[in-house]
């Protein structure tokens, strides 16, 4: 069991989605960063749906209650254990009543807590994602607050290797971390020094040849009222060659809607089901990882890709992904 002693900005538990249910007007929601929640559970043999805790920007204090293995991957929160400072994207064990914080953010914005077995919530519809403007899903359908006690699934389900690898600790130590690591080709997609992919949306040649010239050439800045639905992006207003009605119709993670001021809304993981404003673009799956790790304040630019080329960085990724996890299960087993 872990106990929360201090809540942080917005922890939530997170999965890879609530899938099935967009036609009854139920949204996905998920980990913002699919990446980091995927390589999370991988580095503890979790299958890659398992519940993890989603931590933004300002972590919580976590208090362990007995022994645990954990995983810390995506944005670099400076996490600690007992005020020592712990690798992250690595297999850790932590000892029964040791102290889990985080200190300074040093690069991106959220970060990924995996345990193993998984955090024990109840799902809902299959899910165990936090939608928190239903309150439906994860902790009692909301952010993580002081005094509550989260179950984990028994160190018994950890492969047996990585157990007698990393149990070996110095009794004067809180912690053991893995000799190994995940390699920086998956882990520094956290640097925000290069434009985010897009495919042209539904609707992108109904804008103006200048605004198209426009949101390719930006930079826009995410507006501070921004949150897990959507970042609203601040910057050269685009328009509409005509005036035109646009009939409501499915919108998905990474969609680029411009409603009538001109500020493009880029749609994240508890995105609605449909919207009805002009869709100038589409977020590549492949940078859809980078976007989540993007702050408030932050400027973001965009680059066109085309559908073929979008899909063949995808498919690579998957195929290195996959050499990942032969590599990870080599290691626990």
């Amino acid at each position: 069991m872990i106990s929360v002693l201090k809540s942080g900005l917005m922890t939530t538990i997170q999965d890879t989605g609530r899938y099935g249910y967009q036609k009854d007007g139920v949204i996905v929601s998920g980990a913002m960063d699919p990446l980091a929640h995927r390589i999370a559970n991988l580095l503890l043999g979790n299958s890659a749906d398992a519940a993890t805790m989603e931590i933004t920007l300002m972590g919580p204090v976590l208090e362990f209650q007995e022994d645990a293995f954990i995983a810390i991957c995506g944005g670099n929160l400076t996490p600690m254990i007992d005020g020592d400072s712990v690798s992250m994207w690595k297999p850790l064990y932590i000892k029964k009543g040791s102290e889990l914080r985080f200190g300074q953010p040093k690069k991106g914005f959220r970060t990924y807590l995996s345990i193993a077995g998984g955090f024990q919530v109840r799902k809902v519809m299959g899910s165990s994602s936090t939608y928190l403007r239903a309150n439906m899903g994860g902790f009692d359908g909301r952010t993580l607050e002081k005094g509550d006690q989260l179950r984990f699934g028994h160190l018994d389900s950890q492969p047996q290797h990585l157990k007698e690898q990393l149990k070996t600790v110095d009794k004067a130590l809180s912690f053991k971390e893995a000799s190994w690591f995940v390699g920086p080709e998956f882990t520094n997609y956290t640097k925000n020094d290069q434009p985010i992919r897009v495919m042209p949306g539904r609707e992108f040649d109904l804008f103006t040849e200048q605004s198209k010239e426009d949101f390719f050439n930006g930079p826009f800045q995410i507006d501070s009222k921004s949150d897990r639905m959507g970042y609203r992006l601040n910057g050269t207003a685009l328009n509409l060659e005509n005036k035109k009605d646009i009939v409501s119709e499915a919108v998905t993670f990474g969609t680029i809607q411009v409603p009538p001021d001109g500020n493009p809304i880029l749609l994240l993981a508890d995105h609605q089901t449909t919207g009805g404003y002009p869709k100038i673009g589409q977020v590549a799956s492949i940078d859809l990882p980078r976007i989540a790790q993007m702050r408030p304040g932050e400027s973001v630019s965009f680059s066109p890709i085309t559908h073929e080329e979008a899909q063949r960085l995808l498919l690579e990724k998957e195929k290195n992904l996959k050499q990942l996890q032969r590599g990870i299960e080599t290691k626990l087993r």
